[in-house]
């Protein structure tokens, strides 16, 4: 039997994005079948459940809801209703439960009493057998495939753009802007190697590293966070460049390292200002996105272009290929971290 090498799954899982995405383009029929049933009960407002990766997609949902179809949304806290027994009026209301397995028993018992509290449920999974699909009225299979790896990449991904061609067919689309994702998450991973390479040689050694980015992009840079604490162990902290601003750059000096996202649109141009802020206390840093060239940093990684609402499905790509890079080089294994499983149960 031949050997498993450090960060096998976790390398071939980014590989295989490309593909995973082209086929959920592939199956927007299928997910606008769900988004009609949405359209025949027009709900008041939004409620989103997740937890760790799923939770940056669901925080990425929310802007879409709000966004793209004017409805207030909100982030539950789900141990208001398994812990503290909380039952909400839930009429008219979509409660959306996103979980790569579907099997965390919070998520599970969340999604029974709010379909309970009159909520049209739906479950956002990768796992269409689980017992979070059976608890919800709705489900969109996001069809990434087995995901091996403990870090969630793939999965994360699909996830993402599962909700999008959700809310864009909610809203009438036909996912036109979506059409040729396979293509751009390709050229963003062949033209990120030089960029990605640098960045996990400057920073392979560092301590405390900060991710930050506006809009659709915050998502980004929580997933960022997420990944290189979990594969790095790094000290990582994720804030929305506007909370950034309201007092934590005061911690920032020359020997932060700063991850900032910055994609073209809205939240791109929001991110100038932050970039100066930081840039002004000595930060090094390093830009992923569309628009990583015209923002000042000390290393750049581009990401291919498109629209602002998609560039979370891009612009996580080569953040993935940074975590797996800095984990191997520091001597971990991405595969295998410490003291995590790939189905965390929490109630």
């Amino acid at each position: 039997m031949t050997e498993q090498r450090p960060g096998e799954h976790m390398a071939a899982e980014i590989a295989q994005q490309p593909a995973v995405l082209a086929g959920l383009v592939e199956r927007q029929a299928e997910i606008a079948e769900v988004a009609e049933k949405i359209s025949q009960r027009p709900p008041r407002f939004a409620l989103l459940a997740a937890r760790g990766s799923s939770d940056h997609a669901a925080l990425y949902a929310k802007y879409l809801i709000e966004v793209l179809l004017g409805l207030p949304a909100g982030l539950v806290s789900p141990s208001t209703a398994t812990l503290y027994g909380a039952r909400p009026d839930l009429r008219d209301v979509l409660f959306v439960t996103v979980s790569q397995s579907g099997g965390s028993p919070d998520l599970i018992e969340v999604t029974e009493t709010a379909r309970r509290q009159g909520a049209l449920t739906v479950s956002v999974t990768n796992t269409p057998d689980s017992p979070l699909r059976e608890a919800a009225e709705l489900g969109v299979d996001v069809g990434a495939g087995v995901e091996l790896a403990v870090a969630a990449t793939k999965t994360y991904t699909a996830t993402l753009l599962a909700l999008y061609l959700l809310v864009d067919a909610v809203r009438g689309g036909k996912a036109a802007d979506a059409a040729k994702l396979g293509e751009l998450a390709q050229q963003t991973l062949d033209g990120a190697d030089a960029g990605v390479q640098r960045a996990v040689d400057r920073y392979r050694f560092v301590d405390r590293v900060l991710t930050t980015g506006r809009g659709y992009s915050y998502a980004s840079a929580l997933e960022g966070s997420l990944k290189l604490a979990e594969t790095s162990y790094l000290a990582a902290r994720a804030y929305s460049g506007a909370d950034l601003l309201h007092g934590p750059v005061a911690a920032v000096d020359g020997e932060t390292a700063v991850l900032a996202v910055t994609s073209n649109g809205h939240g791109g141009q929001a991110m100038r200002d932050v970039l100066d802020a930081v840039g002004k206390r000595g930060a090094d840093v390093l830009a992923v996105g569309s628009a990583a060239e015209d923002v000042p940093a000390a290393l750049r990684i581009g990401v291919a272009p498109t629209v602002e609402e998609l560039a979370p499905v891009l612009e996580i790509l080569p953040i993935q290929r940074i975590a797996l890079g800095l984990s191997l080089a520091r001597g971990g294994d991405p595969d295998s971290p410490r003291g995590l499983l790939k189905v965390t149960k929490t109630r």
